[in-house]
């Protein structure tokens, strides 16, 4: 389950592309990917508000794709890239899935799992954060100023 850092930014750019589907839905731009020895299993956007569906964020989509992907309930040897830091029920879902790693690229500092609890995902769970992060931070930066306008 070893990432070097030029595959964590190949996957993470993956999961950019996914949050600019939600961007382009008017969606929060939030995208993930969830990767197995080297292949995407799993991807989502956020699709709340397409969906009306407050779960709908992209690492709860993109859990339930690579579960069925890979026929197994626990992912363990997989890695989630999600380009802003999951919330807590997103956290909660990857300590649920048992998912091996998470790599995110952004913190979010007013919803995310580390405000409020640091070890809510699963005690074996590798976290990695920063990847690509000025863009990540920059593609959430610049959807929440457009809508202040």
């Amino acid at each position: 389950m070893n990432t070097s850092n030029n595959e964590d930014e190949i996957f993470m750019r993956k999961a950019i592309n996914e949050a600019h589907k939600a961007l382009d839905c008017g969606e929060v731009p939030i995208g993930a990917v969830i990767v197995c020895n080297g292949l995407v299993v799993g991807r989502g956007y956020n699709m709340v508000e397409t969906l009306s569906d407050a779960t709908a964020h992209a690492e709860i989509l993109a859990i339930t794709a690579a579960t069925s992907a890979v026929g197994a309930k626990y992912l363990k040897d997989c890695t989630l890239y999600v380009t802003v830091e999951p919330c807590v029920m997103c956290a909660g879902a990857c300590y649920w899935s048992q998912i091996g790693r998470v790599v995110y690229g952004t913190d979010d500092e007013k919803r995310g799992y580390s405000t409020l609890e640091k070890s809510i995902l699963h005690q074996k769970t590798v976290v990695v954060k920063g990847v690509l992060e000025s863009e990540c931070r920059e593609l959430i930066k610049s959807f929440f100023a457009k809508l202040r306008i």
